[in-house]
């Protein structure tokens, strides 16, 4: 649970990790030395310290909130894709809810909906929405740049060579046109199925059975660097077979830039499991890449047949959440996210959607039943990460030399005194570390706030 220490001068301020995992690698320090307008230490001043933002990643997408960010919020544009398929009624409680957990929001750039009439692309709409994020304290991830499905159906006009061009000049425009708003892409997403998908034709397949599935990965970093040189950019993938690690080898014994590896674990045919989890999250943190799982879902309903490969095979008219289902999701939720902040390599978590309403499949893998309400996994996890997980306010005072130590998960911090405020930032991903340098900072501006 969270700590709440106060006391005498000098008392440190301690959030205790969660108990239901070794997480002691998520958790730092620091002694804060305060000081007044005209240098001198704050001494036995009393400063209330608040957890105000997490170092790790907690993702979701932030496809349903397009049209609130756009303002249409009562007629859906006929003729604009609107990506996620939530109801306008309510999308300003649905974004309450979203905002109270996640704090970077992955937004979609897929071709055919971003773009389906060449030279008329979506970009200003887009704009805005990662604006009205960014203004909330969000961070934004673009999803993605090169992928086999929902691509542009103009491409299959094209011969390869004119495909590779139009493929080089999207991702330059869409990563350069966004660079200080989104600077982490999936640059590619799914090559490790790329070139043999044969459920449609399309012009990235055909491009990348042309080129190669290394030489294609290349040409997509090569051109997002080119963009914007300080871009995170992933290779992200659902295939957690030997096949994804053997492409991942030939891509970065080629010198391609990766700089994350994204994992993915729709799990609607079942929770792995921490045994699972943890085996996966081992084998591919051997390439010292940080991970990102970049799309998880667990089922508050019926699982899917185990027998079903590909998971867009599965269609059933009513998919309904159920009160055991719900139970099982809450339960599962708690040991997934435990699990994955236990490992060292794991920099951020992407849940698959907020609600039922519009979801992947027509699955109950939402975390909000379609009538807005949060089922028991969104309140668990609500309550790990701004809980178990979290430093509420808690008041102590400096000792004689202006000094309060602070303690706990990496992420951004607020002291505030009398005198004023002042923002300190705890570590950083996990596996840089677990101490952090002392800090000498002057106390200015309003107390409020």
């Amino acid at each position: 649970m969270t700590g709440r220490v106060g006391g005498g001068a000098g008392q440190a301020v301690v959030a205790v990790a969660d108990p239901g995992a070794d997480l002691r690698h998520r958790v730092t320090g620091t002694t804060v030395t305060l000081r007044g307008a005209d240098g001198a230490p704050l001494a036995a001043h009393e400063v209330t310290v608040e957890q105000r933002s997490h170092a790790l990643g907690l993702g979701n997408i932030g496809f349903d909130l397009i049209p609130l960010a756009n303002g249409e919020t009562t007629v859906r544009p006929a003729d604009v894709e609107t990506f996620g398929g939530a109801s306008l009624d309510g999308l300003e409680h649905l974004a309450e809810l979203w905002l109270e957990v996640f704090n970077t929001a992955t937004l979609p750039f897929y071709w055919g909906a971003f773009e389906p009439r060449r030279g008329e692309p979506g970009t200003e709409r887009l704009r805005r929405t990662a604006q009205w994020f960014a203004d909330r304290g969000v961070a934004l991830k673009g999803h993605p740049l090169l992928w086999h499905t929902v691509t542009a159906p103009w491409l299959l006009d094209l011969d390869v060579d004119e495909i590779e061009r139009a493929q080089r000049e999207r991702i330059r425009r869409e990563v350069s046109g966004f660079a200080g708003l989104v600077d982490t892409w999936d640059a590619v997403n799914e090559a490790v199925i790329m070139p043999v998908f044969d459920k449609e034709d399309n012009g990235v397949t055909r491009l990348c059975r042309a080129r190669g599935r290394i030489a294609t990965v290349r040409m997509a970093f090569e051109e997002a660097r080119a963009a914007n040189p300080d871009a995170t950019l992933l290779l992200n993938d659902f295939d957690m077979s030997t096949a994804y690690e053997c492409l991942l080898e030939g891509v970065l014994e080629a010198g391609v830039g990766v700089d994350v590896l994204g994992l993915q674990s729709h799990m609607h045919q079942g929770y792995w499991g921490e045994e699972r989890t943890l085996a996966v999250l081992d084998r591919f943190a051997r390439y010292g890449l940080p991970i990102h799982l970049t799309e998880s879902t667990l089922l508050s309903g019926d699982l899917m047949p185990a027998h079903v490969e590909d998971l867009n095979d599965w269609q059933v008219e009513h998919w309904p959440s159920t009160p055991a289902g719900e139970e099982r999701q809450a339960e599962e939720i708690l040991r997934h996210y435990r699990t994955l902040a236990s490992h060292p390599s794991v920099e951020a978590v992407t849940y698959w959607g907020l609600t039922d309403d519009g979801a992947w499949l027509g699955a109950p893998a939402g975390l909000v039943r379609t009538d807005g309400t949060p089922k028991p996994a969104y309140e668990a996890l609500r309550d790990l990460v701004k809980g178990a997980w979290w430093l509420a306010p808690t008041t102590t005072r400096t000792d004689d030399e202006g000094r309060v130590t602070v303690r706990g998960w990496a992420g951004d911090y607020r002291l505030t005194t009398a005198a004023g405020v002042v923002d300190v930032r705890l570590g950083g991903p996990a596996r840089t570390g677990t101490s952090g340098e002392p800090v000498d900072v002057s106390v200015s501006g309003s107390a409020a706030g």
